[in-house]
């Protein structure tokens, strides 16, 4: 009984050194596969970097550009006239119609002239009678110096007579203003243009009671066929208008500007080209510009009084460093290219832009003529990034 209880024992610590073992051999495989796992990863094997990416590059260089700001401008007619009656009365007759072209002396409109033909008539008669009184004045002038030539009469009755004769001269020269007033009365009473134009609305129908002190007037006159456009500009830009242009005081400089173009509010331009020739004589102390009047012809008539567009001034820059607007990255309000060194790395770079020109930026500061830079693709790019240039003409970049 002891005996085999004594083998018992034998074979189950012969089994548990067995499983022991097995164990140690498992642990000990895993260890040397991580050990050589990491061998791999961190021995002499190399991680192999990715080929520069190839972008197109640009070079700068300097030359003479022209470029063009837009002002917001008002249009109005060189002669915008209000037609107002200038006697009071009924509005007889009506000639014109609105939107009519008229010719400067036509007539427009009639106010009944029946009264003031009647005032006409009344100072004709008292015009009449005091020429009559004048005649017997006279006559007793004339009649009394005999008298005091005989010295039947004195001279102070002779005076007296000559006084009443100058008495009368002045009545007739009153009667003949009371005459001509009357006449100018029955002239009001026939409107006519004072300019040739375009007629408005008609404010006031025939039969309507008219006068002098109505608030809104008969209609308004237009002369179009020259007109006024209206700009301002602010004190930088205007310094910079005088600055740039030729001539020793303001009308020589007025003088020398280039002919303007006028862009109407569907973006077309006006086919005719405008001259600048009035500056206003102060700025607005409200908004801090200051206003010019520039003059265009309109033959066809095709703009009107109360038009809108903005007035295209041109301004050159001579040797102005261009860069297209593609090749910038605009970042918390400022303007970045990416130049590329000789050893074809890119940096990052501000530029300071004083213009545009079409797609292209006009640029004073933080390139040099001469400089290369990164034409598309530079959203990715990273400073000292290395890239591959493919280098690109200057006049090809339209064509990308």
């Amino acid at each position: 009984m002891k005996t085999n209880l004594l083998s018992n024992l034998k074979m189950l610590y012969a089994l548990t050194l067995n499983s022991v073992k097995r164990i140690n051999i498992v642990k000990t495989s895993y260890l040397l596969s991580v050990i050589i796992l990491y061998s791999c990863s961190t021995g002499t094997s190399k991680t192999v970097d990715s080929p520069p990416v190839n972008l197109p590059v640009l070079t700068i260089e300097k030359g003479n550009e022209t470029v063009y700001q837009e002002y917001p401008a008002t249009i109005e007619a060189s002669a915008n006239i209000e037609i107002r009656p200038q006697v009071e009365g009924i509005l007889e007759y009506i000639y014109i119609d609105e939107g009519a072209k008229v010719s400067k002396g036509q007539a427009l409109f009639k106010i009944n002239d029946r009264p003031y033909q009647e005032q006409l008539n009344q100072a004709k008669a008292t015009l009449l009678a005091a020429r009559a009184a004048l005649e017997n004045a006279e006559l007793e002038v004339e009649k009394k110096t005999k008298l005091v030539n005989t010295k039947v009469l004195t001279d102070f009755q002779l005076k007296t007579a000559i006084s009443a004769r100058n008495a009368a001269k002045a009545n007739v020269q009153l009667a003949l203003s009371a005459v001509e007033a009357a006449k100018i009365n029955v002239g009001y009473t026939l409107i006519r243009a004072s300019a040739e134009g375009y007629i408005g609305r008609l404010q006031r129908k025939q039969g309507s009671l008219v006068g002098p002190t109505d608030s809104q007037p008969l209609t308004a006159l237009s002369n179009v066929s020259d007109l006024h456009v209206y700009f301002s500009l602010g004190e930088n830009d205007f310094i910079a208008f005088k600055n740039n242009t030729e001539g020793i005081n303001l009308q020589q400089k007025l003088r020398n500007l280039p002919p303007i173009s006028l862009v109407l509010s569907d973006q077309t331009i006006y086919d005719q080209k405008g001259k600048i020739d009035m500056v206003d004589g102060q700025f607005d102390k409200h908004t801090g510009a200051i206003t010019l009047r520039a003059t265009f012809t309109n033959p066809e008539g095709v703009l009107r009084n109360g038009n809108t567009g903005r007035v295209r001034l041109q301004k050159k820059y001579d040797q102005a460093l261009l860069v297209p607007q593609l090749a910038t990255l605009e970042m918390q309000d400022k303007i970045f290219v990416y130049t590329v060194s000789k050893e074809n790395k890119v940096v990052q770079q501000p530029i300071t832009v004083i213009g545009k020109s079409g797609t292209n930026y006009l640029v004073s500061k933080g390139l040099n003529s001469g400089d290369r830079i990164v034409y598309k693709g530079i959203d990715l790019l990273q400073d000292g990034q290395k890239i591959t240039p493919q280098i690109l003409p200057i006049d090809s970049i339209n064509s990308l």
